[in-house]
């Protein structure tokens, strides 16, 4: 019998044991760092949403920037959550992100 409950508990809570990086849960203020060194991320901009890790949606208010995906940019280091410095290599990158128009589309790829 117990075997049996721990069977069904380890099927229910194993699509949630999937741990997302970091970067799926990066949302809000985000300043661009001119210095790699003081970046918390290190970012590579593709062209195509197929191989990006995160598809950004750039929001005019940060109070709209409440959502994995959605970022607002700021010039104030005060007022931001977290630093990215764009590379031009992808393998110096931590992760890779592509611009999008649709809100909607905005968000972790591993997620969809």
């Amino acid at each position: 019998m117990r075997l049996i409950l721990f069977l069904i508990l380890g099927f229910v809570f194993s699509s949630k044991a999937i741990a997302q990086p970091a970067f799926c849960q990066l949302a809000g203020s985000v300043i661009v760092e001119k210095d790699p060194a003081r970046a918390q991320f290190r970012v590579f901009q593709e062209e195509s949403e197929t191989f990006a890790d995160l598809v950004v949606f750039k929001t005019e208010n940060a109070l709209f920037a409440d959502k994995p995906g959605k970022w607002h940019f700021t010039q104030l280091r005060a007022q931001s959550k977290f630093s990215i410095y764009f590379v031009e290599d992808r393998s110096r990158a931590d992760f890779s992100i592509y611009f999008t128009e649709t809100e909607s589309f905005s968000g972790c790829q591993n997620s969809r």
